[in-house]
């Protein structure tokens, strides 16, 4: 017997925001989010009857005109942004040699002009047709080839993947090469992986609530999913002030069940977070939930929902990071790979990033290396298949 999904407001409003937009589409949309198109065109229509009414809860409040305004024109500077990002993927070959630059042209002749393209990388028409005539011995024609694809494969993660990821997506597409390989290449395009940094420690457990033991223990391998939760808070900074962000993490496949976002830090943020994972997941009694000593699951709201889930209570060590260092590590990567270098202007552009990043790309595009290079949509279907 199959249990019927449900999604949180939060979702439905964030899923529509993201369909809504020119670069990606409700079609797209759905299939990045794991729902069916017929489920998001009816979101779309119960917010255009009813408006911010349609998804009562957390969220939202109502935009005046004038900030509806503004929102429409910071879509289109964004579009214009994605626009010139593309041209300077095709600009950046102009510190290579020749040779790169007629091989992106070539691998580029069905998507823009010839002229056009010989003009801003500096070459001309007749150079790149002497090029495609002359004699290359195979294995610098079949660099050149991957080059394009590595370049293909590091733009489309945002310049998160590194050698061993990008060999990963090669081997998909039927392309097997070396690790050494790949980061040879990788040097020669002056391309990088996002580099790890280290654990900050955020929180304050200096507080009278009574705390639960820590019956995780640093086990992070759980059996199989719905098993062993683990939840954190950390904060997103932007313009406007800091945007929280409580996650709640099964173990099994490092996957994000439930997030809240919001700009205060009180009990319901986490709360949030855990209602969303049990809509999501209807789990079974006895799941063991882990989190820091913070006050926010200390509180005798949050507590009071562990118990009316039948879940176990676990607590890290008083001031030990590491006994949530998979959510903590999880932190680390979204800072590294999506906020780093970025401003953002609101809390709802960074809403939208966020949101984007975690249910359409961290669970179901990003390989972890601790399953193997799977992703966690993919663990998780092949241990429910088994």
């Amino acid at each position: 017997m199959t249990t019927r999904k449900t999604y949180t407001a939060e979702f439905k409003r964030q899923a529509i925001d993201l369909a809504a937009r020119e670069d990606v589409g409700p079609i797209r949309a759905a299939r990045d989010l794991g729902i069916s198109t017929s489920v998001l065109y009816r979101w779309r229509l119960q917010a255009q009857k009813a408006g911010q009414a349609a998804f009562p809860g957390q969220g939202r409040s109502t935009l005046t005109p004038q900030e509806q305004e503004i929102q429409r024109l910071r879509k289109e500077v964004e579009i214009l942004r994605q626009e010139r990002e593309i041209l300077k993927k095709g600009s950046g070959l102009l510190c290579q040699r020749k040779s790169l630059r007629f091989a992106f042209i070539a691998a580029h002749l069905n998507v823009f002009r010839l002229d056009i393209m010989c003009r801003v990388l500096q070459v001309t028409p007749s150079g790149f047709r002497n090029w495609r005539r002359r004699p290359c011995s195979t294995r610098n024609i079949e660099d050149e080839h991957l080059k394009l694809l590595i370049e293909d494969i590091h733009g489309q993660h945002k310049g998160r993947y590194g050698a061993p990821r990008i060999q990963i997506e090669l081997a998909e597409q039927g392309h097997h090469h070396s690790v050494r390989r790949i980061a040879r290449l990788m040097r020669d395009l002056g391309l990088y992986g996002k580099t790890r940094r280290k654990f900050v420690k955020t929180t304050d457990s200096k507080h009278a609530l009574p705390v639960a033991p820590n019956l995780l223990d640093r086990n992070f391998t759980p059996e199989a999913p719905n098993a062993v939760w683990a939840s954190d808070i950390t904060y997103i900074p932007t313009k406007e002030g800091w945007l929280y962000l409580a996650v709640t993490m099964d173990l099994f496949a490092r996957t994000i069940v439930g997030w809240s976002m919001d700009c205060t830090i009180t009990a319901e943020l986490p709360l949030s977070a855990l209602n969303m994972a049990v809509s999501r997941r209807n789990p079974p009694a006895g799941v063991i939930h882990h989190s820091d000593r913070g006050s926010q699951y200390a509180s005798q709201v949050f507590q009071s929902a562990l118990r009316e889930n039948e879940m176990l209570c676990s607590m890290s060590r008083k001031g030990d990071c590491w006994d949530n260092a998979v959510v903590e590590s999880f932190f680390e990567t979204l800072k590294r790979e999506l906020v780093d270098g970025c401003v953002y202007r609101s809390h709802e552009e960074a809403r939208n990033a966020i949101f984007e990043y975690v249910e359409v790309y961290y669970n179901r595009k990003r390989r972890h290396s601790s399953l193997g290079y799977l992703t966690p949509l993919e663990a998780e279907c092949q241990a429910t298949a088994a």
